[in-house]
């Protein structure tokens, strides 16, 4: 690591090294501002749960009282820097295949916002945790999606498609949604101040998959039954991100204050108590409960007479967690058959070979109901240059 940052303006000129290598034009970002932001009001004060709370946050990392609360206060800004950068790794070549113009706004101003977390992220690093700190940073510009080796497995996984960046920005940014809500009521006070911002920008990777997926169905050139298939594969990958049921790494993170629960000052005035044992679980419980609602509401859309879209249970298709591997199907119950048989059910139930070919064909029709451009997304021309 020859080129390991000393300040944050080498760390930024790794940064457009960076950019250059996974080739992202900054052209694309318009006038969006890679700049860092805080919202100290909302992180408060005062330690808020945990074997600390009602003491003073902690502002610097030499306040946090132990290297191992240390050590995990790193790998957690780690893990969100690397997610943003990786999703940008993942995302960037479909800036050319965009299915309208507004498509081609939305998904730059996204991956311009995830580089700005990603700046968030690295900035936390570089600013609070000495050489620890500037070596993750750097990490951060070195690990690379297409090479298989981002921290998270959803995160390396191919988006070939804006059927799947449909899917991944509804389900899988959902997820994202849910942790750095964790991670607003952290104890270390510059990373939950940060979340603020993070969130706000977030709500609108959220909306352009919700948006992106009812434009899909008003336009009625994909059918159902494979965008099923699709919901399959996005929301199984979504449950993992929350990480194993019973996490000891969960539980001292709740114990230490660094990161609370979904909806944690909402509990707390509410009184209810907290499973240490669970909490990854719980979290995970709240997610599903949203996305159920999120696609009751698609289904609202569909023409009548449809069956309805679903979401797959928590069992199925799981590659973390108590269920890993183990044969569910997609409501949930074991499934009962031969090796051949569950071959021949995951075959039915996620996208394969012949559905990528026949979308191929799909895509060269008008497959999203087009959405116009507002007169301030066209003057800041993000995404214009592509």
């Amino acid at each position: 690591m020859d080129n390991l940052p000393n300040t944050w303006e080498d760390w930024i000129s790794n940064f457009t090294e960076w950019q250059d290598r996974v080739g992202f034009n900054r052209e694309w970002m318009g006038d969006f501002d890679l700049s860092i932001q805080f919202d100290w009001d909302r992180a408060g004060d005062v330690i808020e749960f945990g074997d600390y709370a009602g003491r003073p946050k902690w502002e610097r990392s030499l306040q946090v009282p132990h290297q191992s609360m240390r050590d995990a206060l790193v790998s957690m800004i780690t893990v969100q820097g690397d997610t943003e950068f990786a999703s940008v790794e993942q995302q960037r070549h479909l800036l050319a295949s965009a299915p309208t113009d507004y498509d081609r706004y939305a998904a730059a101003r996204i991956m311009a916002e995830e580089q700005r977390h990603g700046w968030q992220m690295a900035y936390l690093l570089m600013t609070y945790f000495g050489q620890q700190g500037r070596r993750e940073a750097q990490k951060l510009l070195e690990r690379n999606a297409q090479d298989g080796d981002r921290l998270l497995g959803a995160f390396n996984r191919p988006m070939p498609h804006w059927l799947d960046f449909f899917c991944y920005t509804m389900f899988v940014d959902r997820d994202g949604k849910f942790q750095l809500g964790m991670l607003s009521t952290s104890a270390f006070k510059p990373l939950a101040a940060s979340m603020g911002p993070m969130l706000k920008e977030e709500s609108f990777h959220l909306g352009t998959g919700s948006n992106g997926l009812r434009r899909v169905i008003k336009a009625g050139v994909i059918p159902l039954d494979m965008l099923q298939k699709f919901f399959n594969k996005w929301v199984s990958t979504a449950h993992d991100l929350f990480g194993v049921d019973a996490s000891s790494s969960a539980h001292w993170s709740y114990v230490w204050g660094v990161k609370g629960r979904w909806d944690e000052r909402k509990k707390l005035e509410a009184g209810i108590e907290v499973d240490k044992e669970v909490l990854n679980e719980e979290a995970r419980g709240h997610y599903h409960a949203e996305i159920v609602a999120e696609v009751g509401k698609l289904n609202g859309y569909l023409p009548e007479g449809s069956t309805p879209l679903i979401v797959p249970h928590e069992n199925f298709n799981r590659d973390i967690g108590a269920f890993k591997r183990q044969r569910f199907t997609i409501e949930g119950t074991p499934f009962e058959g031969t090796d051949q048989e569950w071959d021949a059910y995951m075959d039915a139930a996620l996208p394969n070979a012949e559905d990528e070919a026949k979308l191929k064909e799909l895509f060269k029709q008008e497959w999203v109901a087009n959405k116009p451009m507002s007169a301030r997304q066209i003057a800041s021309g993000i995404g214009a240059k592509v």
